[in-house]
């Protein structure tokens, strides 16, 4: 089975999104949309390239770390350990010619971390990015 056919089971508190374009036009269209916001980027994590640089092959995969300081930061404050899941990731990966996104739900990261509900609403931003960078065409 190759990698393309290899089924992508959602896990808990995961959302997904199909993008028109290629990774690398959704990776433009997010970075724009963040920088629109002014949401810091911290990192873009290109899994597929690394596996490449070490002979390894792995679909187009990639992971856009960003935030805000001024919205993560009462949430660490209240719940360290949300420290693992800040700031947040898009993940955009490339499904047998078929961009997807992937994300954790606001509300996830709350009930993992039982955060209260305006602390989930610091963070509830990522909804209507991803939403917002998919429905861009």
């Amino acid at each position: 089975m190759s990698q393309s056919q290899i089924e992508m089971p959602i896990a808990d508190g995961i959302a997904t999104a199909v993008a028109t374009g290629t990774v690398a036009e959704t990776l433009d269209r997010l970075l724009a949309v963040l920088a629109d916001k002014g949401l810091k980027v911290f990192a873009v994590i290109d899994h597929s390239g690394e596996a490449e640089a070490v002979g390894l092959r792995l679909r187009d995969t990639k992971v856009v770390v960003f935030g805000s300081p001024s919205a993560g930061t009462p949430v660490m404050v209240a719940a360290p350990l949300a420290a693992l899941d800040l700031p947040l990731r898009v993940l955009i990966l490339d499904d047998a010619g078929t961009t997807r996104l992937a994300w954790t739900r606001p509300a996830s990261l709350g009930a993992r971390h039982r955060l209260a509900p305006e602390l989930v609403e610091r963070i509830a931003a990522i909804d209507g990015i991803v939403g917002q960078v998919a429905e861009k065409r």
